[in-house]
């Protein structure tokens, strides 16, 4: 009896031991399971630029070419987290920036900007972004000062108006062979410094240079201004007998200007910068014929990519071939995204460390920075308006 009880006793302990190691592999397995169904980190990267008011386009162009590489980036499923956009509508102005850019800050999820997209825009914003030590890879900010401020978290894709003003001073004097140039800026801080710029190089080139400082109204943002306030400045540029005009500024009041300039009688060339590059310059000058052969050039390239063309126009329903900025865009996310993967843990002060270290085969070029975050080579394009459109004419 005794040890029928103790071969019971030791059955019911052996089972009883069986029923527990049973839940306990099943327990595992259940955990490592829960493991590998763990749900991706989910990240925002942010673009700040204008989204809407008179400089709305240039903004689509970039947010568009944006959420591209994002899309495209998630799509993969190779990524150890996920991406989603956020966008900080700035309108271009620096008065608007700053609360832009606070509001990027405090979302958490939010890991690096693209952007923003104007250079006294950028410069009101970077304070609140280095402070927080978030990556700014802006596609358009080209004012030579951004990258002096020790901003260690300031990026950018295109290269300065250190570099855009003289090239476009040497293409006039020394390609073209113009022995005088007319010199005006609309006031802002990105036209003067171009303007500032052209004008030395011009000089040091061996023209006669002639500047003045027009301040533009419009500035593609309230739409108030007209060709008549352009008179006067148009019958000066006349009145210098200047063969060569450069406007640094942006496209709307250059189409006023170009206006002004015709009915004065200017027969010379005209040129400006990245600022005028876009199909709302034509649109905008009265008469639209006033805007032929205008000479516009940008650290930015038309591109010939038909991937990301196809990819970029399914997504935005607009042509890639006009879309100024995009394929910066694309390349200032990708960027960021290669940098994000480069780490095993995603911190934005990580992202900021990889960028400093990054080189990466963008769709414009080798994106590698500088040690002060501009982008290391340079290349300016030329471009012309054709019969109503604008045309690349290849490197200056």
């Amino acid at each position: 009896m005794n040890l029928r009880l103790n071969k019971t006793v030791a059955a019911v302990a052996s089972s009883a031991l069986l029923l527990m190691v049973v839940p306990a592999v099943g327990i595992a397995s259940s955990a490592t399971a829960a493991l590998k169904m763990k749900p991706k980190p989910t990240y925002t990267i942010g673009y700040e630029g204008p989204l809407s008011g008179g400089n709305q386009q240039l903004g689509l162009n970039m947010v568009f070419a944006v959420q591209l590489a994002i899309n495209q980036a998630n799509a993969t499923g190779k990524l150890h987290f996920k991406l989603k956009l956020a966008t900080y509508d700035d309108q271009g102005d620096p008065t608007i920036s700053p609360t832009q850019a606070q509001a990027a800050v405090h979302n958490k999820s939010l890991v690096a900007i693209v952007g923003p997209a104007f250079s006294g825009a950028t410069a009101a914003a970077e304070p609140y972004y280095s402070a927080n030590h978030i990556a700014t890879v802006s596609p358009s900010a080209t004012r030579v000062s951004l990258a002096t401020n020790g901003w260690n978290n300031f990026f950018r894709v295109v290269a300065d108006d250190g570099v855009q003003g003289p090239a476009d001073a040497t293409y006039l004097v020394k390609t073209k062979g113009f022995k005088t140039v007319y010199v005006v800026n609309d006031g802002t801080s990105y036209g003067a410094g171009l303007a500032s710029a052209v004008a030395a190089q011009a000089t040091s080139d061996g023209a006669t240079v002639t500047q003045a400082t027009v301040p533009g109204t419009s500035q593609c943002q309230n739409g108030t201004a007209s060709a008549t306030q352009y008179s006067a400045a148009a019958t000066q540029a006349v009145a210098s007998s200047a063969k060569a005009l450069f406007y640094g500024g942006y496209y709307c009041d250059l189409g006023l200007f170009l206006g002004a300039l015709k009915s004065a009688g200017y027969t010379g060339t005209v040129m400006s910068g990245d600022g005028s590059l876009s199909p709302a310059l034509i649109q905008g000058t009265t008469p639209a014929s006033a805007a032929d052969n205008v000479l516009l050039t940008c650290a930015c390239a038309s591109s010939t990519n038909s991937k990301f063309n196809t990819a970029y126009t399914a997504l935005s329903h607009f042509s890639a071939a006009n879309a100024t900025y995009a394929p910066e865009s694309y390349d200032a996310a990708n960027a960021i995204i290669n940098a994000m993967k480069s780490l095993k843990h995603v911190t934005r002060a990580g992202i900021v460390a990889a960028l400093h270290k990054l080189s990466y085969k963008g769709s414009t070029k080798l994106v590698k920075f500088q040690s002060n975050g501009n982008i290391a080579g340079s290349a300016i394009f030329v471009n012309k308006v054709q019969s109503g459109s604008i045309k690349q004419l290849g490197l200056e």
